[in-house]
């Protein structure tokens, strides 16, 4: 680094923060060119240090007008301000009205980035043979009948924008010459009355980028671009005129967003002492009665952070996984908890997690988590902290869908729009660090930033919307960027449409809806072995023996059915009987029963259907019968010698010998082969008719359930 002429001038690309003394923050070798940049900012919002990230990495000379001075340019209330701009360049120009071979680019800061260097800059500009050239774009504004007298265009965007504009200092200078407006009054309107005035269009030498060569307009415009990916850089194209502008400006509702960050400017914050790691204020919602809550509370554990690092702020709406800060709340440096006899709404729950952390001096972080995200990934609060970034989420999305906690894009009233690359980036086809406008269910804020852009008390409150809306539209009122990233793998969300909370164990239920959670939850850890043929035993000729469900499956499946209670009395004219299949009546509850004969075909289908056509090729799995059977010594202690009414059948067992029962098993008669002590969660799949005759062994003691299928009849 040195000095020049009153100029700090920096060679290279400088890590953040970095402290400018004056309004000058660049100059480079490369300022021989006659370009200087001239935009103002009187804040330096994270839209203001990303356009001078960019501004370094393409070794552009920028001088900033207005820095620490009060806006008066108008607010989101009075959108077609902005005088206030055209004060300071009048200002600035009057240094530079002899410098007649100087080129000045006027941009905005805060929503622009650069996508090439001066050289390519100056290129187009020379050849539009203009002494001064503005953005051009869809939409006139800010007076609607000014649209007449707009010169015709045969190709191209017709309308002025003021985003945006290069020419000649004495040019420049003498388009601003005139004004004598207001702060609030409007830059665009004043430029527009210039340009429709024929002699002063003529005079000064202004022309419209109709084109997009050198600017280009976000705002009605998201369909003409998509992102270039070649190699390490990311290049926006023009499809509808096949360009590749200069300048980005991400104007009106757009924003800049979606853009990809090479790894040069990623500035991350490392920590690996756990003593000195961030301390973490975690808000955990339970909105609506969500499955797989259990599972929540286990991830939640066994995240890699120390506990005596985090807090935990629970708002639980339902009255569920009560149990998780009895036995586990004393872990935490401090637990709240807000359930339902509190009363308390979503938008306030959430407005007051947030607030303890922003009265907390000692608290880093705030990650905010909703019950339905299934965080798989450990790491995630470090992988965060790491990105070192105001507010970041990490990427979730459903199951096999694209519905994820991020939009790409806003509509004009702000509503969701699909952005181009959307798609890619869930799939994660396109990976890297995302600047969104919307996130939900799972983010993290830095605390600091919740004590000053993000001080307001009431977050989650904008009108009608929705929480994570209101939420998401007051950050970016502050200026405050929100980042996705999908560099790593997080997790997914649950599905929570078609949640009946009717049964004693409602998970059960979710095979259709979250098939990868029941699959965690209820499916045995060695099943992918047995599929493999690695732990399928054959205890007896052709029968197979090999493990299926979980220890929670078994106990939940009996506790089901013991909560339904209605066994049968073994009597052969039972109404349950479907179509004489059941050759010796037992005592049983058939799935039918309590409404899970659907999902236990889709059970069979995916997990039993698989081994058997391995085992057994030939046979498919189409099943008739489907119950849990009880065997108790007071009531039916054994079944007698039968056949089943079936091609094959499965058994699994739901409890274990010698603890919760003695006695019991199976034996094949023509093979004089028995199976006495049948394993918890697993199933024995032999062949029903003609060769595998056999018998129910008594239960001496306590009570057997298992699950029996008649498969293939």
């Amino acid at each position: 680094m040195f000095k020049s002429d009153g100029q700090i001038c920096i060679s290279a690309l400088l890590p953040e923060p970095i402290q400018i003394p004056t309004s000058y923050f660049l100059c480079f070798p490369l300022c021989a060119e006659k370009l200087l940049v001239l935009t103002v900012a009187t804040k330096q919002t994270e839209g203001f240090q990303r356009f001078r990230r960019s501004a370094q990495f393409f070794n552009y000379k920028v001088q900033v007008l207005g820095l620490d001075e009060e806006w008066q340019g108008g607010d989101d209330q009075q959108p077609a301000g902005g005088g206030q701009k055209v004060r300071l360049l009048k200002s600035a120009l009057k240094q530079y009205a002899d410098k007649e071979d100087l080129i000045i680019l006027f941009v905005e800061s805060y929503d622009v980035l650069f996508a090439s260097g001066p050289t390519e800059l100056l290129k187009k500009f020379k050849q539009a043979k203009s002494k001064v050239v503005f953005s051009a774009e869809n939409y006139i504004y800010p007076d609607r009948k000014l649209e007449a007298k707009y010169p015709q265009v045969r190709d191209g965007k017709r309308f002025l924008g003021s985003g945006g504009f290069i020419g000649y200092a004495p040019n420049l200078k003498k388009l601003v010459e005139e004004w004598k407006g207001q702060d609030d009054d409007s830059d665009q309107l004043f430029y527009t009355n210039i340009f429709l005035d024929p002699e002063k269009r003529e005079s000064i030498n202004i022309s419209l980028d109709h084109r997009s060569r050198i600017f280009q307009n976000l705002n009605g415009a998201l369909d003409e671009i998509v992102l270039k990916f070649e190699n390490s850089r990311v290049r926006a194209r023009n499809l509808l005129y096949d360009t590749l502008p200069v300048v980005i400006h991400g104007n009106g509702p757009t924003k800049v967003s979606c853009f990809v960050y090479s790894k040069l400017s990623k500035h991350n914050c490392y920590v690996s002492v756990d003593e000195a790691l961030p301390m973490i204020l975690i808000g955990i919602f339970i909105e609506q009665p969500t499955p797989f809550l259990s599972q929540f509370f286990v991830r939640l554990r066994n995240l890699h952070y120390p506990k005596q690092r985090i807090q935990l702020f629970i708002h639980n709406h339902v009255s569920e996984g009560d149990t998780f800060v009895e036995e586990h709340g004393k872990e935490y440096l401090a637990v709240k908890v807000i359930g339902p006899d509190d009363e308390v709404e979503n938008a306030e729950a959430r407005n007051l997690g947030m607030d303890l952390c922003r009265k907390d001096p000692d608290c880093d972080y705030y990650f905010s988590l909703d019950a339905e995200v299934v965080l798989k990934n450990t790491e995630t609060l470090r992988i965060l902290i790491e990105q070192n970034k105001l507010v970041i989420a990490p990427l979730v999305s459903r199951h096999e869908k694209l519905w994820s906690n991020f939009w790409g894009a806003l509509s004009p009233d702000g509503y969701y729009a699909r952005s181009e690359d959307y798609v890619d980036i869930v799939q994660r086809r396109r990976v890297g660090l995302w600047n969104v406008p919307y996130i939900s269910s799972v983010y993290m804020v830095k605390g600091k930033a919740l004590r000053s852009e993000l001080e307001q008390a009431d977050l989650f409150h904008t009108g009608k919307l929705d929480a994570d809306m209101a939420f998401c539209h007051n950050v970016r009122s502050q200026g405050v960027f929100m980042y996705l990233t999908n560099q790593h793998q997080f997790g997914h969300i649950l599905s929570l449409e078609n949640y009946q909370t009717s049964h004693l164990h409602n998970d059960l239920w979710q095979i259709f809806s979250n098939p990868e959670d029941w699959r965690e939850k209820y499916i045995h850890e060695n099943y992918t072995a047995a599929l493999k043929g690695k732990l399928v035993e054959m205890p007896c000729p052709d029968v197979y023996w090999f493990p299926i469900f979980t220890d929670t499956a078994c106990d939940e499946l009996v506790e089901e059915m013991e909560h339904y209670g209605q066994w049968s009395t073994g009597d052969n004219t039972d109404s349950r009987i479907q179509g004489g299949y059941e050759n010796v009546p037992t005592i049983d509850i058939h799935m039918n029963q309590i409404g899970f004969e659907r999902e236990w075909y889709k059970f069979l289908l995916d997990y039993i259907a698989p081994i058997t056509e391995k085992l057994y090729p030939g046979y498919y799995t189409k099943f008739e019968l489907a119950f849990v059977v009880r065997y108790k010594p007071d009531e039916q202690p054994s079944l007698v010698p039968h056949h089943d009414a079936s091609t094959f059948t499965i058994n699994i067992a739901l409890n274990r010998v010698g603890i919760d029962y003695e006695g019991g098993g199976c034996r094949f008669l023509r093979y004089n082969c028995s199976i006495r002590a049948p394993r918890k969660g697993w199933s024995l799949m032999h062949p029903g008719r003609l060769t595998h005759y056999h018998e129910g062994l008594p239960t001496t003691k306590g009570t057997r359930y298992i699950a029996v299928s008649f498969l293939d009849p």
